[in-house]
């Protein structure tokens, strides 16, 4: 990953719960910034990272990620203190996605896409272990007429705790409530096609753009290659609910709103 040094925080985003910040940076460039002192700790950057990377090398769409170096002082003019003392917490390394001006949230109900991008996304989701791409959060943009995948700190959940992280490569995937199930993803042609793809060199490369001082405290960057094959090879084990949860979908849009999409409220037996 590149490497940038903020020079002016421009704006807290409160719309996530580890309240990151728009930031300009010496290579005129402004970036959404997580901080490594933000209440989840690095751990959250560690999984952007890795599933941000490994998308990447799949060949979807993710906007770049650069590492940002931060001087704490650039948060002492801001006048709320939150915010004062996240800077404060967060010296040296953090981490930027480069911001999209002008990206509407993207509800599939207003854009439309198509099965295959769908079935990619999704099986990459399983793949990962990702909860936070649902109806009610989608987290991705639309930006230059296309689709753009964000937010994946909520992913690779083993390591938060390491000693159980074996039980999570056969875990299966809670698919009901993906925002990209009314699209018909056509999850089978996505593991023939990047199954095949998620090599050894491509973790290693995912897993090796993490800096090592995220890292301290656990293991380095070769056990979650090793966690990734093993879920990769473990796919017996997860990808048949994924394909059980397409299948019991309506062939209809899911659109982000207040309410559970229509197919999913007549699924669960509410009104």
């Amino acid at each position: 990953m590149r490497h940038v040094t903020a020079l002016r925080y421009v704006t807290p985003l409160r719309e996530g719960g580890s309240l990151p910040g728009l930031m300009e940076a010496d290579d005129l460039g402004t970036y959404v910034v997580k901080f490594h002192g933000a209440g989840q700790g690095p751990r959250v950057l560690v999984a952007e990272v890795v599933a941000g990377e490994l998308a990447r090398g799949l060949g979807l769409p993710v906007p770049e990620l650069v590492t940002v170096e931060l001087d704490p002082a650039l948060g002492a003019s801001e006048p709320d203190q939150e915010v004062q003392e996240l800077l404060r917490a967060s010296p040296g390394l953090n981490l930027g996605t480069d911001f999209l001006p002008g990206a509407l949230d993207l509800d599939p109900a207003a854009f439309a896409l198509d099965p295959a991008f769908a079935g990619r996304v999704l099986w990459f989701d399983a793949l990962i272990g990702n909860v936070d791409r649902s109806w009610r959060n989608p987290n991705m943009l639309f930006w230059h007429g296309g689709p753009h995948l964000i937010d994946h700190g909520a992913s690779l959940t083993f390591h938060h705790n390491w000693p159980g992280a074996q039980a999570w490569v056969r875990r299966p995937y809670a698919a009901a409530d993906h925002v990209l199930l009314g699209a018909a993803p056509d999850v089978d042609a996505a593991d023939a096609e990047l199954a095949p793809l998620v090599t050894d060199a491509l973790l290693a490369r995912a897993a090796g753009a993490v800096p090592s001082r995220w890292l301290e405290g656990g293991p380095g960057p070769e056990a979650y290659v090793a966690q990734l094959r093993s879920r990769v090879e473990a796919r017996d084990a997860w990808l048949p609910g994924v394909r059980e949860a397409v299948a019991a979908r309506v062939d209809r849009p899911v659109t982000r709103a207040a309410n559970p999409p229509a197919w999913l409220t007549r699924r669960r037996g509410g009104a």
